[in-house]
């Protein structure tokens, strides 16, 4: 760096808990993957409150006239689909009345896991799993973007709406005393099973449930 090009760099403070914004401080303090996870059911209150922060609405008037969610996307074309796969069947999450519509009865929560996987724990009593719907991003309401019809475009997007999604459940498991983990699963069984149209990609799956004494 030039003696022209020299500025004055600012020194931060040390991370402040207790102040504005100190309720999110305390949580991304605590956040982190925990992979050992118990079989302990989730309250529905428990269930209902991770939904809501992964993927609900939180005003009526979002962006080119959809609601606003907990997390962005790109146009506001709310392209991820949420389901839940938990020991009594697989649900999507409508986030609009949020709810859980039914989509396949029995346990398919071992299909999100990847086959062979070490150290994994398919009891956890609730597994995410992140769907993108292609069809839903190229037709979004908002700013019409030539890329948009793009493969590896739309991929770019979609990747990153998901992990948006993701960071919320993480953060708000930090908050509650959850345990979350971030991970890959069987994309085509789940395709299948879930009854998944063409332009519909599975992505990743997250599995949520209380930290096991292990953990």
């Amino acid at each position: 760096m030039s003696e022209s090009q020299k500025f004055e760099i600012p020194k931060l403070p040390p991370p402040n808990f207790d102040g504005a914004g100190g309720a999110a401080m305390k949580a991304l303090a605590n956040r982190r993957t925990i992979r050992a996870i118990s079989a302990r059911p989730l309250s529905a209150e428990a269930l209902s409150n991770l939904l809501w922060a992964a993927w609900g609405v939180n005003r009526s008037e979002g962006a080119f006239g959809q609601p606003g969610r907990t997390a962005a996307s790109a146009s506001n074309s709310q392209e991820i689909d949420l389901y839940a796969l938990t020991q009594a069947g697989a649900f999507v999450y409508d986030g609009r009345a949020h709810r859980l519509t039914p989509i396949a009865a029995g346990d398919l929560r071992a299909e999100a896991l990847t086959p062979g996987q070490r150290g994994v724990n398919s009891e956890a009593p609730l597994h995410l799993v992140y769907v993108a719907d292609v069809e839903r991003l190229i037709h979004t309401r908002g700013f019409p973007e030539p890329g948009l019809r793009d493969p590896e475009t739309q991929k770019a997007y979609f990747y990153v709406d998901a992990g948006l999604i993701a960071a919320n459940v993480y953060h708000f498991a930090a908050a509650a005393g959850l345990a979350a983990w971030f991970h890959n699963c069987d994309r085509s069984a789940l395709a299948r099973d879930l009854g998944l149209r063409p332009e519909q990609r599975v992505l990743f799956a997250q599995s949520v449930g209380y930290p096991s004494e292990t953990a």
